[in-house]
């Protein structure tokens, strides 16, 4: 055998075992979702293995999901949504986009001041859609954060695999929250993928530049789960000294007419009939008690915590009343 092949053997063995690292990929759990994104996609795990390798691991997503606003009590998660200006800017954005709006809310039958208050509760109406990476956020709860690291895995499955044209631009260039929503409405991938909508028939959704694509998509999230169209929302109740303790439940319970017996009245006309389930909020004066309905669980399934759901319902209530009402913006806010 010649002598030749012998001395480049160690260089190749070396040079193998230096490329070994990136076969296995930057991130823990890089290449096995690689491997599965190729097998359902066709996608090059060269490219995909690109991208991922482009993402880092951000040490202030692990923190800030550590802190969250719906660990606060009532009386100081409200005040964070229910502002002056968060309501006289959905007043005004309403009045500004009011045919737009009013259209899209009747062509899926989702109360239209609802939809203005998702964009207000999640992103000020644009204002601040978030300034992460998508990736950097996926990659990092996806593969560094145990506690949910199936969920976000799977939501980064999901963005990996959706095509272009669901998308606001490439995929390494897209921005939002550190939890990996993105646009006004703030939607996951997964969201995306199933209830996004190309409203303004360009053959493209953006959720960031698109207002008609922005509203459709809320709009067709809510009825697709479920939304009652011209159903109560939530109601306030009062409870006599006798009234029976009820945990809460997101899906409703029990007829109206049942949470009465138990000594709870309700403080507005409602059919007795109505299922029903009781929320009990610490407010600023003390316990307030709520009936909450199917629509209430419908907000719920845009963000479960129902101090959220029910930061949402007041938003809309006050931009409602400064539209529809035609009272000044600071007056509306104040109510």
């Amino acid at each position: 055998m010649s002598p030749r092949p012998a001395r480049r053997l160690p260089a190749l063995v070396l040079a193998l075992a230096a490329a070994a690292p990136a076969l296995a990929g930057t991130h823990p759990g890089q290449e096995a979702l690689v491997r599965e994104v190729a097998r359902d996609t066709g996608q090059s795990p060269a490219a995909l293995n690109a991208l991922l390798d482009g993402a880092k691991m951000q040490q202030s997503i692990l923190d800030a999901m550590n802190r969250p606003a719906e660990s606060k009590p009532w009386s100081a998660y409200r005040p964070i949504f229910l502002t002056a200006k968060r309501i006289d800017d959905g007043i005004a954005f309403y009045r500004e986009h009011r045919a737009l709006i009013e259209r899209t809310a009747a062509k899926y039958g989702v109360a239209p001041e609802i939809i203005v208050a998702i964009l207000g509760v999640e992103t000020s109406y644009g204002g601040n859609t978030g300034r992460y990476k998508v990736l950097d956020a996926l990659v990092t709860l996806g593969f560094y954060y145990p506690p949910r690291a199936t969920f976000f895995r799977s939501e980064l499955k999901t963005l990996l695999e959706l095509p272009a044209s669901k998308l606001a631009g490439p995929l390494d260039t897209l921005t939002g929250s550190y939890a990996g929503a993105q646009g006004w409405g703030q939607f996951m991938p997964d969201s995306i993928r199933d209830y996004a909508v190309d409203a303004d028939g360009d053959g493209r959704i953006d959720l960031h530049d698109s207002l008609p694509d922005i509203l459709a998509s809320v709009a067709n999230y809510f009825a697709g789960h479920g939304w009652v169209t011209g159903g109560p929302v939530a109601a306030r109740a009062q409870p006599d000294a006798a009234a029976k303790k009820l945990d809460w439940q997101a899906a409703p319970q029990w007829p109206l007419e049942q949470l009465e017996a138990w000594g709870y009245a309700p403080l507005e006309r409602i059919n007795p009939g109505q299922p029903t389930s009781l929320l009990t909020l610490d407010g600023e004066r003390g316990a307030e008690y709520w009936f909450t309905f199917a629509n209430f669980q419908v907000i719920t399934r845009y963000n479960r915590s129902p101090l959220y759901a029910m930061a949402v319902y007041q938003l809309a209530q006050a931009i409602a009343a400064g539209v529809h009402g035609d009272a000044p913006l600071a007056q509306a806010a104040a109510r």
